[in-house]
């Protein structure tokens, strides 16, 4: 099977709003639910939403407004119903 990308953008914006709170958390939720040998998470740079917050991207949607406090709920509402 080929993995598909996962996005988690690390430009600047996203940078000074916490990323690599969120990096480590991500890679976390992509070990719990199993999901190594299908998804693979790249660091992108800027994915061109700097007002919404830290993004992330899987196939052509954007997940906006992430933050450490809100990456759990979101992943499983928003980007795990995408990936299974």
């Amino acid at each position: 099977m080929v993995k598909e990308n996962l996005y988690l953008c690390m430009g600047s914006a996203c940078h000074q709003l916490g990323v690599y709170e969120v990096l480590p958390q991500i890679q976390s939720l992509i070990n719990q639910y199993d999901l190594n040998d299908k998804v693979e998470l790249k660091g992108s740079f800027c994915l061109e939403t700097c007002s919404s917050g830290i993004v992330m991207k899987f196939r052509d949607k954007h997940f906006i407004h992430i933050s450490p406090q809100n990456l759990e709920d979101k992943f499983l509402k928003e980007i795990l119903p995408m990936i299974k």
